[in-house]
């Protein structure tokens, strides 16, 4: 059985955001960095990987995905400072 992940993507510091889940995070974020795939994170130029968690199955991914879309926005950039505060691009830290 693989990862699941939940992640939060980033115009920028405070920006707009964007909450997805993936079975392969290299690759999806890499999808989002090209605008590979039409939609919000294309429009909006959501581009930087800045919050991601580990999953054990894709239904607590999912599970989790949903909880976090319906949080606040406060709670979003307090999860996101707590673990990044300078706001740096995850994905650099991956490849």
């Amino acid at each position: 059985m693989g990862s699941y992940y939940v992640y939060i993507m980033a115009s920028k510091r405070n920006g707009t955001l964007y909450i997805g889940v993936t079975n392969n995070l290299l690759r999806r974020i890499w999808e989002h960095k090209n605008d590979v795939v039409d939609g919000f994170t294309k429009e909006y130029a959501v581009h930087m990987l800045v919050y991601f968690e580990q999953a054990d199955n894709p239904e607590a991914a999912i599970q989790r995905e949903k909880q976090r879309k319906k949080w606040n926005r406060k709670w979003k950039l307090d999860l996101i400072e707590k673990g990044n505060p300078e706001w740096r691009d995850l994905y650099e830290g991956l490849i």
